[in-house]
This record gives structure tokens, sequence and C-alpha cells, in this order.
């Protein structure tokens, strides 16, 4: 039977090979995968609803599937997570965030990633941490609290996709899934040492309902969270295709696993230090300027660019709220229309900081909108002149190091950064940058500050060529390998640390 340790150890691509050759059996990685859960969730808080029951009954029918000799799908019997946002399973808890009045709200409905992965044999235990709407860089919510990082659990995991970040990085499962509307699955990845993968727009489904193309004001996205990067194109492999709930996902096959092995000798790499109007920590910039140099190492050529970006950091924030606000507009008309009115009956399950926006998003006319989407697009085109050069745009994945957890459940990042004032919702998060164009882009490990905290690279592609970021990522794996990091997470003390 696998044990725990043996469980921690193996990636998503392990336990999907040892199940179809029947080295373990699904039901003995669930086991395992629980014992774990139970374990050490509590010192990190990122599951906030355990589906064990439901995984079990799952496991055992995984487990029938292999003696049977049916055919498999790629994730078989492998252990994941999903989180409590816009991410549904029948019968499971949706509190969106961690708001108080939908604690025993539930939608019968499976969004895109429970769908796809369950078709291609997985399991989901449970869901993971969030806060409100997502909105916002990092995670806490007043029902749930913070997601702790596993490697400071004093410290914050990044959001909104921080329990799943958490989770992957402690080893309690080796896929999660991220939604990303602003760098959600890869804030989290970059401020717990994992990799986080957003596809190209449309590469994944994403089902918006009742607005079907509610997915593009900014670019929404289904993605994931792994310790290797194998293990995200083994899950982009289940999750991307067409699918018929979604009017704008793309209907090609892309070889995910093939562009690992792909060579990124005499690729143009376009190195920004901070996406020209960023302030950035010197100990983010330090470690990320030390990683650049391992593409040159696999023999791309990597020149420091100006993207051509003129508005203030702060501008393009507050533009980033705003863009998103309709969708969070329509998720709140939508509990009024079913009974519930939250913004109303239920104000201060809401961050303060959230309700401005909510505020500021009522206000706006369809004129504000359209002129938005104008500033949208001169970063669109300043994005699209540096792709016309260069292969991959690499630079920090997020402008600081992870912040302390707040104890009132509502932890921000930081107001101001080298004496320079951002929004500490997302200003200090230049990922959102790539929300607006819908390149795809990646979170990777870059190194360890000389505080013990990981910090992370962004890699970013032209609009639909996600075998460069792969193949550019898998390089720097195998140049730069970090699973050695995990070290740290795994033998750290353990029980409830605020």
């Amino acid at each position: 039977m696998a044990t725990g340790a043996e469980f921690e150890s193996m990636t998503a691509t392990e336990m999907a090979a040892a199940v179809r050759t029947g080295q373990v059996s699904p039901v003995e990685l669930v086991d395992a995968c629980i014992e774990r859960i139970l374990r050490r969730n509590p010192s990190v808080n990122a599951f906030v609803y355990q589906g064990f029951d439901d995984a079990r009954e799952r496991a055992h029918a995984a487990a029938e599937a292999v003696t049977a000799g049916e055919e498999l799908g790629p994730l078989h019997g492998v252990p994941t997570a999903i989180k409590d946002l816009f991410d549904f399973r029948p019968g499971w808890p949706a509190t969106f965030g961690g708001i108080r009045a939908l604690r025993d709200f539930t939608i019968n409905a499976r969004c895109a990633y429970a769908e796809r992965v369950e078709d291609a044999g997985a399991i989901i235990m449970g869901k993971t941490n969030s806060p409100v709407m997502g909105f916002r860089g990092t995670c806490d919510n007043y029902l749930f609290g913070p997601s702790r990082n596993p490697f400071d659990t004093t410290k914050n995991t990044g959001g909104s996709s921080g329990g799943s970040a958490a989770a992957v990085a402690d080893g309690l499962v080796p896929i999660a899934e991220g939604t990303d509307g602003g760098g959600s699955v890869r804030i989290p990845a970059s401020w717990c040492g994992v990799y986080g993968y957003k596809a190209s727009f449309g590469r994944v489904p994403f089902l918006a309902r009742p607005n079907a193309f509610g997915g593009t004001d900014p670019f929404l996205f289904e993605g994931t969270l792994t310790r290797t990067v194998a293990d995200a194109a083994l899950g982009m492999t289940a999750l991307a295709g067409y699918h018929p709930g979604d009017p704008l996902s793309l209907d090609e096959q892309v070889d995910f696993l093939g562009a690992l092995a792909r060579p990124v000798e005499g690729m143009r790499i376009a190195y920004t230090a901070d996406y020209d109007v960023f302030p950035i920590d010197p100990r983010v910039t330090s470690v990320v300027r030390s990683a650049v140099a391992a593409f040159e190492d696999a023999g791309a050529h990597v020149e420091q660019v100006s993207l051509g970006i003129t508005r203030d950091q702060r501008e393009l924030s507050d533009l980033w709220c705003r863009l998103i606000m309709p969708i969070n507009l329509q998720t709140f008309e939508g509990f009024k229309a079913g009974g519930l009115d939250i913004v109303r009956d239920h104000p201060d399950d809401l961050p303060p900081e959230y309700r401005r926006w909510l505020d500021v998003g009522y206000r706006m006319s369809a004129l504000e909108f359209v002129r938005d989407q104008e500033m949208r697009s001169e970063v669109y085109d300043a994005l699209q002149s540096v792709f016309a050069d260069y292969d991959l745009i690499v630079g920090p994945t997020l402008a600081c190091l992870p912040v302390d957890n707040a104890s009132d459940g509502n932890t921000v990042g930081p107001s101001r950064i080298n004496d320079v004032e951002v929004d500490p919702l997302i200003g200090w998060c230049p990922t959102y940058l790539f929300n607006f164009t819908g390149h795809p882009a990646a979170s990777i490990p870059a190194g360890m500050s000389d505080d013990g905290l990981p910090v992370g690279m962004q890699i970013a592609g032209r609009r639909y060529a996600d075998v460069d970021v792969l193949a550019a990522s898998a390089a720097f794996e195998q140049i730069r390998p970090w699973a050695e990091t995990y070290a740290r997470v795994r033998d750290r003390r353990l029980g409830l640390q605020l």
C-alpha cells in the first residue's frame, strides 16, 4: 500500500503511470491523500471542503476500471482539487470565496476543470480556499480565514487560487485547479514555489453562465498548479479542446507533452525587469535576473527590452478592477434574483475594498466601458509589438515577496514598493497584463530569496504558442531544478501557526 511519504514524492505523471501498470491502486492513492490532508492541512488551510466520501467512491470505481481492462484516461486515479470560487461539483458547497451567507449554498453543475479531469479519470478530493469573488492577489476571507504559505505559515499564499497552490506545494495533491482572471494561477504559484500554467485564451473552455461570453473582460482562464512542468502538460492534455458550452473555445489539437522535449536553442527572449512601469522589490529583481541566465545556458538569445507600456501601473490596476466588475455585478444580481440579496442584507460578508469597487461598477456607463477597452488595447498592441520580434517575454511574476497574514480575514498586499504607491489588491501583480491580452503565461519557480521565500518568474508567449511557453519552462526546469526546495516544506513543524 502507498504510504504518505511515497505519495508525497510522486508526481501526477508518476501516479497515472503507476495506476495504469497496476503498481498502485487508486484506492491506495486516495487513502494516502486523505491521511496527508488530515495531518497537514490544519497548518496551511488549503482545503476548505473535504469531499472524502465522494473521492473514495470514485477511487473504488477507478480501481474496478483498471481490473476490467477498460480504457483509462490520462489522469486515471490521480487525486486533485478544485477551487472554491466559480468552480462547482454537484452537492458540494460553493461559497464564492468564503462569503458567509453562502456557507450552505450549492450549484448543481460541474465547472470545466471538474468535468474534464473527472472524464480523464482524476479524483477530486475537495475544494480549496480563495478570497471573496477572487478579487485580490492574496488569499483570505471572513468565513475560512487565510491560506498559509507552506514555506512560512505566517505568510500568505497569494491568490486567488491560494488554497490550490498551498495544497500542491505541501504535497497534499500533485495537481490542482486554478482559475485566472488577473493572475490567480500565477500569483500563488510564485509565492508558493510551484508551477502555475495559464494557457492561451480559448485553449481550455471556460463555462460562464448565464452569459456564455462572460469570460472575456478581462480574459478568464482555467489553469493548473503543479510541482513539475510535465504535470502541467499532462493536465493540459485533459483540459484543452473544444467544448460546446464555450463559444470561444478552440477546436484544435496541441501536443503539450511533446513540447517538453522541444529545444529552445535559437529562441529570442525579451527580458523585462519591471514591465516598464512597476516598482519591483530588489530581492525579487535579484533572483529573477539570475534565473534568466538559464535560458542563455539552453542556447536562447536573451535581450533586455522596453515593452512600450506607457500608462502608470496604478492606472492599469484600476483598469483591471473596472473591467472585471461586470461579471461580479452579474453574479450578485443572479443571487438577488434567486432571493438572496448579499450586497443589501449581508454587506459585512464583503471586504470594504471590494464593496467600494462594486459601487464603482454599478455607476459605470457603457461609454466608460468602451474607453477602458481602448486603454486595454494599448497594452495588447505594446505586447504584440514585442512578440513581433521575440518568441517569449520573461520577467518577475510579482513585484514583492509574500506578505504576512492578517488576523481579521482581510489580508491584502503591500501599499508601497520602493516608496511607490501601489494598489494593495492587485497593483503588485504584473500578471494581469496577460489577462488583458490573452497570451499564454506561466509562473515558474525562479529561486529562493535570502529570506527563504520562493520567487516566481513569469514566462509569456505569443497568442496560441503554448508549446513555446512549455518548452522554455521544461528547459529551465532541467537546468535549474527546484524539486529540492520542497524538502523545506516536508520538514517544517506542523500544527496551526498564525
